[in-house]
């Protein structure tokens, strides 16, 4: 409490410019918190843009397993025998 009567009763003493500097000071300490609360909101919250950003990216990964199955199943039908019956069933 003494500490908050003395940071009042300064900035009048010292003049405008350290007046202004110290009482930048204090706004700066005051508003760490805010800043702090924000920054862990931001990393908590998820926008629509990074879900559909995240929702896309899914969907290409398991565009591209897809096609390399779809080639794999490919290739080992290419290398059976013209004869032989594919194990899958129909």
């Amino acid at each position: 409490m003494r500490f908050s009567l003395v940071l009042l009763a300064l900035p009048p003493l010292l003049g405008g410019c350290l007046a202004q500097q110290v009482a930048q000071t204090a706004v700066d300490a005051v508003s760490i918190p805010v800043r702090a609360a924000g920054a862990g909101v931001d990393a908590v919250i998820t926008t629509q843009a990074e879900a559909d950003r995240r929702r896309g990216r899914q969907l290409r990964e398991e565009e591209e397993r897809l096609g390399r199955e779809a080639r794999r199943r490919e290739a080992e039908r290419a290398q059976q025998e013209p004869g032989e019956e594919a194990d899958e069933p129909r």
